[in-house]
């Protein structure tokens, strides 16, 4: 068993008020807790991994090309390997969430990632 205190697990804030968190995870998963305030949108990506992102609380649409999808405290979407996606917090609170990445991801994934 290998617990994770979540006050003293990695984290960073890419942008202000966009902060990430590394739970517990493996080669095969990981997790990642986050939280964004209102009107905040990752940009545009996508990467190898498949991903479940949960809504914890507030709201956060997440769109891919063709398509979005708005998520409301305890609903979840499955993004598939390599589908560009964003996710945004379009409520009016902040929005808590938690992406679960199959196989794991490095927690590097966007401090050292180039802009598109």
């Amino acid at each position: 068993m290998k617990p994770v205190n979540f006050h003293d697990t990695e984290s960073y804030e890419p942008d202000d008020g966009w902060r990430r968190v590394s739970m517990a995870g493996s080669d095969q998963f990981s997790f990642e807790w986050f939280e964004k305030p209102s009107g905040h949108s990752s940009p545009m990506h996508d990467h190898e991994n498949e991903q479940v992102c949960i809504c914890l609380q507030g709201e956060l649409t997440v769109a891919t090309k063709d398509d979005s999808v708005t998520l409301g405290q305890y609903d979840s979407v499955l993004l598939e390997s390599d589908e560009p996606h964003r996710v945004e917090n379009t409520g009016d609170e902040l929005a808590i969430g938690l992406d679960v990445f199959a196989p794991g991801r490095s927690f590097d994934f966007w401090t050292d990632r180039e802009d598109e």
